[in-house]
């Protein structure tokens, strides 16, 4: 697929949004008893001081080859230290993990809107992704998998830092609509092997951080049902990223620690597209993530030179 083709399906998707009058975007995925109850675990979408680079290495997830796992993995084992350090500050919406809390009304948005419209859900409905099962691969403290579940899907939850998951348990048990959600300290390669199917896979912010991509889409490839849904957010492997993600947000304003990105780990969309073709999952749409430092706020766009997010469908 070229970059034409990749522009009108970024163009169809927002095309798409903007016919909901917006209000896809607007959606709150916290109750607010529960931003009370949890103040550092707001993920108000209007924080001024965001960092643009939104990929801190959230999974960190599928960074650790754990030698307990008989399942070849497609993990990089330098990193699980770098992202075990900074573990326990999942929760705190001002630590290392402010930009994905920034983030998260935004990737949900795109993740609802084109869920519902695959599955043929109700993207008003409170609880749209009601008899769901979805895994959130390279879950990290879970604050993806919370709000999955607060809509209603039944969610597993993977990571292999064993830290990670340990405190997604314990934040997860605070709430009893997220207390049934099934952490796994484990990787993708291992659910395959025991079989999983689920009717949606998600990999935020991991692909660029595992050994080898096309592996790993294989492995989210095997756990999607015929017919289901995958959803992969990255960084694109762009100069502009490279100033963005790297030197400006590494090297001068130190919103993340140095050496979270290499750039040489990211992959363009044309790349990811093909990738995921060759694992049956055909590409349908793509969304690009941009962030205005006016106004401390994320939005979708078709702007896909930095951070982007793809969804495709697996072939039957």
């Amino acid at each position: 697929m070229g970059s034409n083709s990749i522009s009108k399906m970024v163009a169809r998707h927002l095309r798409i949004l903007s016919g909901c009058n917006g209000a896809l975007l607007s959606v709150r995925f916290f109750s607010d008893s529960t931003l009370a109850q949890e103040p550092i675990a707001s993920t108000a979408i209007d924080s001024a001081s965001v960092s643009p680079s939104i990929n801190t290495a959230e999974n960190h997830s599928q960074l650790n080859n754990n030698k307990k796992h008989s399942a070849p993995s497609s993990l990089k084992h330098a990193e699980l230290a770098k992202f075990s350090a900074i573990a326990d500050t999942w929760w705190d919406s001002e630590g290392p993990y402010k930009p994905l809390h920034a983030l998260n009304p935004t990737r949900l948005a795109f993740i609802r809107s084109t869920l519902c419209r695959h599955f043929r859900k109700d993207p008003y409905s409170a609880r749209p992704f009601e008899g769901l099962n979805i895994v959130d691969v390279g879950c990290g403290g879970g604050i993806l998998s919370e709000p999955l579940a607060r809509m209603g899907a039944t969610v597993t939850g993977i990571d292999a830092v064993e830290k990670n998951i340990k405190i997604a348990h314990l934040h997860a048990d605070l709430d009893p609509e997220t207390s049934t959600i099934e952490y796994c300290c484990t990787t993708a390669e291992k659910l395959v092997e025991e079989q999983r199917k689920f009717d949606a896979v998600i990999a935020s912010e991991v692909i660029e951080h595992v050994a080898d991509p096309a592996e790993f889409c294989k492995s989210l490839s095997a756990l999607t049902v015929s017919e289901g849904a995958t959803v992969i957010s990255t960084i694109n492997r762009s100069m502009r990223a490279y100033a963005t993600a790297i030197i400006a947000a590494e090297h001068i304003l130190h919103w993340l620690p140095k050496g979270t990105h290499q750039w040489s780990s990211f992959l363009t969309p044309e790349e990811l597209v093909l990738i995921l073709q060759r694992a049956s999952i055909d590409v349908k749409e793509m969304a690009g993530f941009v962030y205005n430092p006016l106004t401390g706020r994320w939005s979708l766009s078709d702007d896909i030179s930095v951070n982007f997010i793809a969804f495709g469908t697996k072939n039957s």
